[in-house]
């Protein structure tokens, strides 16, 4: 019996997906991935001094280093890549499904990207949802960053210890979320109520942030989805903020509200 068309297409993106590989680079990065048992590693290369900066890493990757002359560093990065001596070539990282983020109990904080696809950007907010103990950030398949060194570099090591989930489609997640009693909370300029005022007016236990590109912003199937559009309240009238420090002060709130934040 011959397969169904979507049988083969799906079969044939998870072949693909197998085959795919990145390259991280930097030292900074390179180090948390070497040091990730969950990250297969292919292939590393290293200048002698990266060498000597990262030989305890090296050592309990198992993974041995091709060292290279700094001035013929071979490897396929975008020639304006900082790559400090440093670069590993490494399957993505597979972080599960949705299933597995919401299957942990008690209180917890989602980001979710509106096809937010700068790589630095994305990975500015990896890191700081790593740093308020954000469960996941999860974008779209098509339209959000990819998993690239770049993405890496900027999340300074949190790629490797942050959830990082790009699902086909949000407002199908969205919908999820609100059925299993989580709270979404949009974050745009014209909100009606600041992030504060609203986070101390309704249930925080389950919150879910979400944030559109800028420029675009948020599309309107993902504005009608949320609870409460919010803003974030700026000293001045022309004040405002990009996506990750947007982020990064949602998420603050977020945790502040569940009575948890850092001092």
């Amino acid at each position: 019996m011959k397969k169904p068309h979507w049988v083969i297409e799906k079969e044939r993106a998870k072949r693909a997906a197998a085959a795919e590989t990145v390259w991280l680079f930097g030292l900074h990065a390179v180090r948390d991935a070497l040091e990730n048992p969950a990250r297969e590693k292919l292939r590393l290369v290293l200048t002698r001094n990266a060498a000597d900066r990262l030989g305890d890493a090296v050592a309990a990757s198992g993974i041995e280093a091709e060292i290279v002359d700094a001035r013929r560093f071979d490897v396929p990065l975008d020639p304006s890549s900082v790559h400090q001596g440093a670069a590993l070539e490494a399957k993505p990282l597979d972080w599960g499904g949705l299933d597995e983020v919401l299957a942990r109990p008690g209180p917890g904080i989602l980001v979710l990207l509106d096809r937010v696809s700068d790589p630095h950007n994305v990975g500015a907010v990896l890191r700081s949802a790593e740093v308020f103990g954000a469960r996941a950030v999860i974008g779209v398949a098509r339209h959000s960053a990819p998993e690239t060194g770049a993405l890496a570099k900027a999340a300074s090591g949190a790629l490797e210890r942050q959830p990082y989930l790009r699902l086909r489609n949000l407002a199908d997640t969205m919908e999820r979320l609100r059925d299993e009693g989580w709270r979404l909370l949009a974050l745009a300029g014209e909100g009606e109520t600041s992030i504060g005022a609203a986070l101390a007016q309704g249930e925080t236990e389950k919150i879910a942030l979400v944030m559109g590109a800028e420029g675009p912003g948020l599309r309107e199937r993902t504005r009608e989805l949320c609870d409460t559009l919010v803003r974030i309240e700026a000293a001045g009238s022309f004040g405002s903020l990009n996506v990750s420090n947007a982020a990064a002060v949602a998420l603050y709130a977020a945790r502040a509200a569940q009575g948890d934040a850092p001092a």
